[in-house]
Order: C-alpha cells, then structure tokens, then sequence
C-alpha cells in the first residue's frame, strides 16, 4: 500500500481505502458460502505446511492442480450430458474454495452478471457490453490488489479471474459471430471464426460449467465454450448416432506427457530460480532485485544481462509448470483433443496445449515466439481483439498490458513490443530474401534466434519488475541500448531497396 501512496494523492487514498472497507463488509454474507472444503483438509494441508516449511497458499495450489487429474478420471467416467456440466461446476466452485477462500465469489457474482447480460441483450449489444464489464471487473481487482499489496505476489481472486475474463470476453463474441453466421451475413472477422461460433445461448449448467471449468479454473487455458461443451456431450467424438467419428485414441500418453513434463519443469523452476533470484528473497516486495542491487551495477554490462537472462530463463519454467500440469488435466477427459477430421482421422491435443517450450525458446522471430506461448490467450488477443480492431497491434498489445493489470512495467514492455514488431517485419521484407534460405537453423536463422533472444530479455525485464523506478533503473544501466539499437535498425534497413520476389 505504501507503493500506492507515493504516487496517489491523500484524498484519493482515503476514497478507495473507504470504498474497500465498505466492500469488505459483505464478507460475512459470502463466508457461509465455504461448504464445499470440510474443515479437516484445511487442517490438514496447515500441518503439511508446518512440515515441509512451505507456505500454505503455494501447498493449496499445487495440491488443487495435482487433484485436477483424478477429478479427471471422475468426468472421463461420468455420462456425457448435464452431469458433466454440473460436475465441472461443483468441483471447479470447491477449487476456488480450496485456493482462494470466500474470494471464489467473485467467479460466482461475475459469472452470473454476465449471464443476466447475456439474457437480457441482443448479441450485437451484449458483445460490447460483455466484455466491457469483464474489463472492468478484473480491473478493480487488479487495482485492489495492488493498492492492499503493492509488488505482491499472493494468490487472490484475480488470476482465476483472469482466465474467466477470456471466457466470458470470448463467449460473447462467439454468440454474436453465431447470429451474424445465422442470418447469413457476410462480416470477415465473424466468418473467421465461425469454427468456434455460438448458435444460441447455454444453459446456466451449461454455462457455469464452462466459466467454473475444474480444469483450467486455476490456471487456464481459457479454451472457448464450443470446445467445453463438445467434451461434455460426446460430440467431439461420437456422432448423432452415438458412433464414434473415427478411431478414439488413447489419451494415456497426451495426458502423461504433459503431467511429466510439468513436473521437470517445477523441479527446474525450485532449483534455477534458487540459484539465480530476479528478486530480493529476503524482501521481494522493497528490497531492490537482484539485477540492479549494488553489487550487480558494480559489474559489466555483459555480467549483468548474463544473470538477468539465466534468472528469467528459470521463471519461465514456473509458467511452464502449470499450463503442462493443465494441459494433462484437461486431456485426460478429452477436452484438449480437437476431434476428427472429413476422413475419420485425429487431429491432435492442441485445444488444452498452451506452450510450445522448445518453438519458444529457440524462436526465430516475434511472431513465432508470440505463437508459442500461452498460446490461449495469444489465440484470445488475436480472435477477438487483434482482427476486431482491423488488425491493431497498439490495441492488441495494450489490451494484454491492461488484462494483466497496472503496474507500469507491463506497460514498458508491451508498448515496447510493437518497436520490435515493426523491425521485425522490415527484416523479413528487406533482409530475410537476400539472407534467407527459410531453413530454421541455417547461419541467418541461427542469427534471427539469438537476435531474438537477446532483444525480448531486454524489454522484457519490466514485467517482472513491476515497479517504475525498478524498470527504469534497469533499463538506464544498460544506456537503453535495445531501444536505441531498434530504432537505429529501423532506419537504416528502412533505406535498403526491396527485393524483388524473383530474387527472394
């Protein structure tokens, strides 16, 4: 909160504290809602913390993504119908119970608003209206957290939040695309995505099953409903006569490979981050980070992007972590398998996949790094925000900036994407024919990887950050050097002569 007052003037602070003590005092109304976890687990995963020196909120995670797969096991085997639905409902509500206590609320009273919405408007309307309140639902949660517990990363409402802003963002353009598909209307952004296009509203089952969804309630993937609801009622698999589609395959090994791999990652997470802290450990929320401490700013530049590259290597693998661990959860009751194609034959796992780890890590462009990682929400921004806006990467970028919250760094970062975006595409346009052989490993592509690389570790060492003046120091104690290189890029490469396409 001290965070917040440097830069807030007093009145205003005395306002929001006001206006958050006044939402606090429905809480006693909403903690008789916490039916779903006995007593004796809460109890018991408190023991366990005194046990392993964990803190709680971090055992309640894990422990909740880890039962995402025998609960799994129990939709696999439950019919395919309302069941399903109801299911998914319940155990996604006890999760939230689980993690986050009586703030599960928030998921119940967004949820049913935006069916009211739903309700009540015609789709053209609620498609505005809808992800309008989404937005500023998730905004006061994020300016909430980050008024109580400036440069905090506790576990609260807004990362489930988060992946239900997606759903109900994307639902709504799902069922206007399937009112413009049904009334024959020629609109280029809705016949793009007519594969995942609503024809009428859901049931409130239906519904809240998909926005409580077990499986990606804590952390994601925000697939769309259409996906949800073909794994519910069989469809995915079965056709109208209850004959399968093709030959069903196993999803033994889509479900152990990301389950496996998640696990590796963590170890890799506990083990790197350990010995290559971003932060302070001592005090991650004043202490200055590790990167722009004294000691670091006493060695060269090299030692210091070195370090800073290795400590955000390692963080990455926390998010790896849990979209693997995910991906297996939804995959071993087929949610994550995209069905059949014309000739009987699978297609693949790709619904519930959200990281590609290795295209990431060695992408050679922007465009592919962007595609390989939390590919959900990449898929998000681009259905329904990047095509929406004619293809605006300023809307696109600070779209993403604002949905994951306030603090300047995320702002420093995806403003500064779009630099990187536009010489990017100038490379590929003026250098990529002459040096190109559109082979990924060849000396050019191999120089487009570390280029890469080194230039997306630079911008985005603000996100983690978060604050201002830890941003900008760490920015000025490498003289700006990827902006200046960028613009400086740009306007040489700008003056080259463009290929012609017989020479490409």
């Amino acid at each position: 909160m001290a965070g917040m007052e440097r830069v807030l003037p007093e009145f205003l602070c005395k306002g929001i504290e006001k206006g958050i003590e006044y939402a606090y005092s429905f809480e006693p109304y909403f903690t008789p809602t916490l039916v779903l976890v006995p007593g004796f687990v809460k109890e018991a995963v408190e023991n366990l913390s005194e046990t392993t020196g964990q803190d709680v909120e971090t055992l309640e995670y894990l422990l909740g993504m880890f039962m995402c797969y025998p609960l799994g096991l129990i939709m696999l085997a439950l019919p395919y119908g309302k069941v399903k639905h109801l299911f998914s409902f319940i155990l996604g509500a006890f999760l939230l119970q689980f993690t986050i206590g009586v703030q599960w609320i928030h998921h119940l009273i967004s949820s049913l608003i935006a069916y009211a919405i739903f309700l009540v408007f015609p789709a053209k309307t609620a498609k505005t209206l809808v992800p309008i309140f989404a937005m500023v639902y998730i905004t006061g949660g994020h300016l909430h957290r980050q008024y109580i517990n400036y440069l905090g990363w506790d576990m609260d409402f807004t990362g489930p939040q988060m992946v239900l802003t997606m759903k109900l963002y994307s639902l709504a353009y799902n069922l206007y695309d399937g009112e413009v598909l049904k009334q024959g209307k020629e609109e280029r952004a809705s016949k793009k995505c007519a594969d995942v296009a609503v024809m009428s509203l859901p049931g409130i089952i239906e519904y809240l099953g998909y926005t409580f969804c077990f499986a990606s309630i804590l952390a994601g993937p925000a697939f769309e409903y259409k996906y949800y609801a073909d794994a519910c009622d069989g469809s995915r698999l079965y056709d109208k006569n209850g004959k399968p589609k093709g030959k069903i395959p196993s999803q033994v090994l889509p479900t152990l490979r990301p389950f496996l791999g998640s696990l590796l990652c963590l170890g890799i997470f506990v083990v790197g981050s350990g010995m290559y802290p971003l932060l302070n450990p001592s005090d991650p929320q004043n202490a200055d980070p590790i990167i722009i401490n004294e000691e670091a700013l006493s060695k060269p530049m090299y030692a210091r992007f070195a370090y800073s590259w290795l400590a955000l290597f390692f963080i990455r693998f926390k998010y790896y972590f849990a979209w693997m661990n995910a991906e297996g959860a939804n995959n071993i009751w087929y949610a994550g398998f995209e069905g059949f194609d014309d000739k009987g034959e699978a297609k693949g796992w790709e619904v519930s996949n959200n990281i590609d780890l290795i295209q990431f890590e060695t992408a050679p462009n922007l465009k592919t790094l962007s595609a390989a990682w939390n590919k959900k929400t990449a898929n998000w921004l681009a259905r329904y925000v990047y095509i929406r806006t004619g293809g605006s990467l300023f809307a696109t970028y600070g779209m993403s900036a604002f949905w994951h919250g306030f603090y300047p760094g995320y702002y420093f970062f995806f403003l500064s994407v779009p630099l990187i975006s536009f010489c990017e595409r100038l490379g590929r346009k003026k250098l990529t024919p002459r040096f190109g052989n559109g082979k990924k490993w060849s000396p050019y592509g191999i120089l487009c990887i570390i280029t890469t690389s080194l230039f997306v570790q630079y911008m985005i060492q603000p996100f983690q950050l978060l604050a201002y003046d830890w941003a900008i120091v760490n920015w000025k104690n490498y003289y700006f050097i990827g902006h200046i290189l960028a613009v400086a890029f740009y306007a040489v490469v700008s003056q080259l002569p463009t290929p012609k396409k017989k020479e490409a």
